[in-house]
């Protein structure tokens, strides 16, 4: 009877000892493995014989058993890697499931065991039709478990990660197994392994990629959580990075996460350090993405999805942005508009119906504030071409008044134009921080400078500040900006600036219409009764900063020029400045004289500054930094008595540098800011001013001692008169072109050579006239030209005599 019991049956029944405490019988399992390996066809009746034990022993609550047999397949397993293998795993795979449905905790631990030990066998063949679904599942829902016991409990939640990573293992690389990216699978594995990173949540996320861990680390759920999802990231592909990123997103939005931000910023920690770095950029469009969608949700959540970006941003550095770089910008000041709208309007539909969502504006502020930081740290991760791009469109952004609302409600009104302007220049401020060009004509052009310059001029204090500061940032390349924080009378060599006098590539100011522009807006900047401390320290760093970036001979000369009509400002009863302002320009004057008189190592100069700045230490401490520019400022009631020795002169100071070479016809000229219509119109606020304002140019332009003529009425005659006469011309110009071809055509050679003789010597003629007034300048009546000192030069100068300025001699 024995004798018809098959081998292999008889070989299994040998492995299972009489008392199941005394474990597999090794020699026995040695047979087995050596019968199996020996007749491999035999394997899979070998699995279906000891999976049909197992069911037995399991049903009859005979677990020693059941782990002997679960040992068993182990070692056979491991033992056997042959083409039959796939029919043995399925017997596996069965007896596995049938353990993981059990209610006994330690049968589902030993199922899970069973199957990470499978999960990491390389299988030489593939397999067409294996299923993990069963077990992503059940794995998912161990990740979960509530068992009353805590130890218990932590012991299966483990187990489902470790069997979730085993999935993860087994099927990812293969493309012949079911496509563990597929959302199906990804919405259950995802959410257990955050649910299990939550449960333990501590403060700061770990170093990227741990390799190495301590014993008491393994033991922690946390730790192979993170451990897992990190191997999960690391193997995701450029088309399988959405589909593990939509459940982290759904997770934190279905557990209010966003507004606590720290777990989610230790999520995308995670992220961002585990996926390829070429990947970054869609893990951030996926942000971006899910920011829109939640426009109309609470600032909280908003703030919390910005920080996320900011830190996200920070993390995955120049491949952040990727190919779409103004996409990531228009999102942020998308968001930064609608903020703005809900602050002033209260509701998010631009209604205040009852039932709508009350909008808290604090929570509005630190949104934006939030969001202007994150603009800046996406900023940070750019070359300086693309930041340069980012800045022109930011500033396309800004609204002019009177002109353009970029609101998308018009009931924020005025108030919201203002704050939208605010908050762009306070991102430009961002944007702008630590910026680096070496041809700054060539990195920002007019169309940015200009409409910058533009709003300097503003009634806005607020935004003319934000200017200034970004101007600084624009022209300090050196850091020297901290060290003209404090405007005080001092040595400048305590401040140990970086100079840099020889750096021809770097010369915003050699474009002459700029230059003149930046002055302007100094000096009327300076005008404006609106200025406060801020404003004038400010305007002392950047002149300090353009007299050490952009030091050359004609900087120098322009800047003292505007220094002295600044003095000349503050000492003008036409103005009516307030006290505080003309101390504080004043002040300002004398601050930079002396920072100049230094930088330029002129003894004359330097001598004359000082002197005139030990008097005010004497008689006029008010007209100090040192006594305007702190909190309780010591001003003197009135200024009409600020004369004599107390004043910068600009004939001393002419006499002075004219020594040294410097232009003594141009510092002696006073610097008069040059109004333009841009001056005037970027106070507008309205259309009705605008129009008002332009008709005052147009008036302006024709000669003020003319009888102003009546404007021609334009009529239908008149339109109907013009297209004729046009048309006339046209005619008129055809018969002419051809006369001259006719005449070129039929014409007598001898004719044509008059012609063409009599033009060359109308055109030299032409020429030796300008070259007499390049050699003789015009002829005064006194027969001599004065140069305004009293001086007189001949008429005649050599060409080799004459003085060109520096940057015109090759």
């Amino acid at each position: 009877m024995a004798d018809r019991v098959p081998r292999y049956k008889r070989l299994v029944d040998n492995i299972f000892p009489e008392d199941p405490e005394d474990g597999l019988v090794k020699a026995n399992m040695e047979k087995l493995t050596f019968y199996a390996l020996s007749a491999p066809e035999k394997l899979d009746r070998i699995g279906a014989y000891l999976s049909e034990r197992l069911s037995r022993d399991v049903a009859r609550h005979r677990y020693g058993y059941v782990c002997i047999a679960m040992e068993a397949l182990d070692q056979l397993l491991m033992a056997c890697h042959c083409q039959s293998i796939n029919l043995f795993v399925e017997s596996f795979l069965k007896m596995v499931r049938k353990l993981l449905e059990s209610d006994k905790p330690s049968l589902q631990i030993l199922g899970t065991n069973s199957f990470v030990k499978f999960a990491n066998i390389e299988e030489d063949t593939p397999s067409y039709h294996r299923s993990y679904d069963f077990f992503v599942s059940r794995f998912s829902e161990m990740c979960h478990s509530g068992y009353e016991d805590p130890d218990i409990r932590t012991k299966i939640r483990m187990a489902g990660i470790k069997g979730l990573q085993g999935v993860v293992r087994k099927t990812v690389n293969d493309e012949l197994q079911a496509n563990i990216w597929d959302p199906q699978h990804m919405d259950k594995i995802v959410p257990s392994l955050l649910f299990n990173l939550q449960s333990g949540e501590r403060t700061e996320s770990r170093s990227p990629s741990p390799l190495q861990a301590s014993e008491k680390e393994k033991e922690s759920p946390v730790e192979l959580t993170e451990r897992c999802f990190r191997e999960l990231l690391g193997r995701a592909a450029y088309g399988n990075i959405k589909n593990a990123v939509t459940p982290v997103l759904m997770h934190l939005d279905n557990h209010s996460l966003w507004e606590g931000k720290t777990f989610a910023v230790r999520c995308f920690k995670i992220i961002m350090y585990s996926i390829q770095s070429q990947h970054s950029h869609l893990v951030i469009q996926q942000l971006l993405g899910h920011l829109d969608a939640n426009s109309k949700n609470s600032a909280t959540v908003r703030a919390g999805i910005v920080e996320v970006l900011l830190e996200a941003a920070a993390i995955a550095a120049s491949g952040s942005v990727g190919p779409t770089v103004l996409e990531v910008f228009n999102t942020l000041l998308r968001q930064l508009r609608l903020s703005v709208d809900y602050e002033l309007t209260g509701s998010y539909d631009g209604s205040t119906n009852i039932g709508t969502k009350i909008i808290k504006a604090h929570e509005e502020r630190q949104l934006q504030e939030a969001v202007i930081r994150t603009i800046g740290s996406f900023a940070n991760t750019l070359p300086t071409y693309q930041r340069s791009e980012v800045m022109l469109f930011i500033m396309g952004k800004i609204p002019v008044p009177g002109i353009h609302l970029t609101l998308p409600s018009s009931d924020s009104g005025p108030e919201g134009t203002r704050m939208i302007q605010v908050m762009l220049l306070k991102s430009l401020v961002q944007v702008t921080a630590g910026f680096q060009t070496t041809n700054m004509l060539t990195a920002l052009p007019s169309s940015f400078l200009e409409p910058l310059l533009s709003f300097s001029l503003t009634e806005d204090p607020e935004v003319r500040l934000l200017v200034l500061q970004i101007l600084l940032s624009l022209i300090d390349r050196h850091e020297n900006r901290p060290k003209f924080a404090n405007m005080s009378i001092s040595d400048i060599s305590v401040l140990k600036l970086k100079v840099d006098k020889f750096d021809n590539l770097f010369r915003l100011l050699n474009n002459i219409p700029h230059a003149q522009q930046l002055y302007r807006h100094i000096y009327l900047g300076c005008k404006e009764e609106s200025s406060g401390r801020e404003h004038y320290e400010t305007l002392f760093a950047l002149l300090g900063l353009l007299s050490v970036e952009l030091a050359n001979e004609e900087v120098v000369v322009d800047l003292i020029r505007l220094a002295l009509a600044l003095q000349d400002l503050a000492l003008s009863t036409d103005e009516a400045l307030p006290v505080y302002n003309r101390c504080a320009v004043h002040a300002l004057v004398a601050a930079y004289l002396n920072l100049i008189c230094q930088l330029t190592t002129v003894p004359a100069f330097c001598q004359h500054i000082h002197e005139v700045i030990e008097v005010r230490q004497k008689e006029s401490p008010y007209l100090l930094p040192e006594a305007v520019f702190v909190d309780s400022p010591k001003l003197h009631s009135s200024l009409d008595k600020v004369e004599g020795s107390v004043l910068f002169l600009q004939s001393k100071i002419t006499e002075s540098l004219g020594g040294s070479g410097y232009n003594t016809e141009r510092l002696a000229t006073p610097y008069v800011p040059q109004y333009t219509d841009e001056d005037r119109l970027s106070k507008r606020k309205s259309i009705g001013e605008t129009i008002s304002l332009q008709v005052e140019v147009e008036s302006r332009n024709s000669p003020e001692k003319e009888e102003r003529t009546p404007a021609e009425e334009i009529t239908f005659e008149t339109l109907k008169n013009a297209i004729v006469d046009s048309v006339g011309m046209e005619e008129q110009e055809r018969e002419r072109r051809r006369q001259v071809v006719e005449k070129f055509q039929k014409a007598p050679f001898e004719e044509i050579a008059a012609h063409c003789g009599a033009r060359a010597t109308q055109l030299q003629s032409k020429l030796n006239q300008i070259f007499e007034i390049t050699i003789r300048p015009p002829p005064s009546p006194s027969g001599t030209i004065s140069s305004g000192y009293g001086q007189s030069q001949s008429r005649s100068v050599p060409i080799y005599e004459m003085k060109f300025p520096d940057l015109c001699v090759y």
